[in-house]
């Protein structure tokens, strides 16, 4: 029996992609799931068919930029299952662009999402974590944190931001209550391009999208991976790429 079983999850941006593909793989293993996102028809197909298939789904809308937001999706977990065991914080956005553009209103929408979204996500999971005596928070980040190249420099900044929250974290939580992951995946075959502005840039990345990313079922697998280790392991960063990428 996967030790996932049992294990209530709640994750963001889980309407595709990513987050979609480790709703299906969790529940599969028998954990139930929270599905949360702003596209909420997709949502309730895809809880549809997990409930469908014999696992445990529930879906709320989730604008990971208001707080509320991340109160209520945790709320649901507690009220529906009794307990949260893991956050998966996977929303993100990326306008990308050359910092010479000065997309500030691009700048702040990434802010607000991929690192706002997170904070929002910790200040709504952590009091109950601490009362649980355990939790684990998991984000997505990015190899474009890791590998700095010309416009990805906001959007790396706030992945990296993120990957230094968690950091934080972890060393002000050696009690054994909280784990945290960082997980960086490269590049994967997800709707994430459709968030970039400018066309050329979009373009390229599709283009990389296409010709060596992987499948969003291998991070999923990647997140399983570090939620399903004993409580006193934890996993704090791993990187997940294609063979071919640089």
């Amino acid at each position: 029996m996967s030790a996932i079983n049992g294990k209530v999850v709640a994750i963001t941006g889980a309407s595709s992609g990513i987050g979609e593909a480790t709703a299906r793989l969790l529940a599969e293993r028998g954990a139930a799931v929270v599905l949360g996102a702003r596209r909420t028809r997709r949502l309730d197909e895809i809880a549809r068919d997990i409930r469908d298939r014999g696992g445990r789904a529930v879906t709320r809308a989730v604008d990971v930029s208001r707080r509320e937001d991340l109160e209520g999706l945790v709320g649901n977990a507690v009220t529906e299952f009794g307990r949260l065991d893991v956050l998966v914080g996977n929303a993100g956005i990326a306008k990308i662009g050359p910092v010479a553009d000065l997309d500030v209103d691009g700048w702040s929408a990434m802010i607000d999402v991929n690192l706002r979204g997170i904070l929002h996500g910790v200040a709504a999971a952590l009091p109950v974590f601490r009362r649980q005596g355990h939790g684990h928070l998991v984000a997505t980040v990015s190899t474009a944190g890791l590998t700095i190249t010309p416009t990805m420099a906001v959007y790396a900044a706030t992945k990296n931001a993120v990957r230094t929250l968690l950091e934080g974290l972890r060393q002000e939580s050696t009690d054994g209550v909280l784990r945290t992951t960082a997980v960086s995946p490269g590049f994967v075959r997800t709707e994430l391009a459709g968030s970039i502005d400018d066309s050329q840039v979009r373009e390229r990345i599709l283009h990389n999208m296409e010709k060596i990313g992987i499948a969003p079922e291998a991070v999923a697998r990647a997140i399983a991976f570090v939620i399903e280790q004993p409580r006193d392991v934890e996993i704090s960063d791993i990187t997940i790429r294609p063979t071919a990428q640089g």
